[in-house]
């Protein structure tokens, strides 16, 4: 993996825990709006916006390096418009940076011809 890719992923998965804290927040914004006075869904709303718009970029910008499988694509925008799924997208980023640096050791040392 080159260095280009391996910064892509890195900035998908940077911004994608956040986005997944703006979006709960977001949620809970909106039921307190309902149940209180109190409205910050306005600001949260803003937030959350800005932080979607910046991971589905930032998702283009990893599928467009890595070459990813329309399969693999799909599940990380659909993990981007799940409540938690942030959490999740970020965890499988992480084991798929940790696995490229692991294979690009054992290329590097000869372990393996790939």
């Amino acid at each position: 993996m080159d260095i280009k890719t391996a910064s892509a992923l890195r900035r998908l998965r940077l911004v994608s825990a956040p986005e997944a804290v703006s979006f709960l927040l977001l949620l809970v914004c909106s039921v307190l709006k309902r149940m209180t006075d109190f409205n910050a869904v306005p600001v949260m709303g803003a937030v959350h916006g800005i932080l979607f718009v910046i991971y589905v970029l930032f998702w283009l910008d990893a599928w467009n390096k890595t070459k990813w499988p329309l399969k693999t694509a799909a599940l990380y925008f659909v993990l981007s418009v799940l409540p938690t799924g942030g959490f999740f997208a970020e965890r499988m980023l992480r084991r798929e940076a940790e696995a490229s640096v692991i294979a690009a050791r054992a290329r590097k040392e000869g372990v393996v011809n790939a």
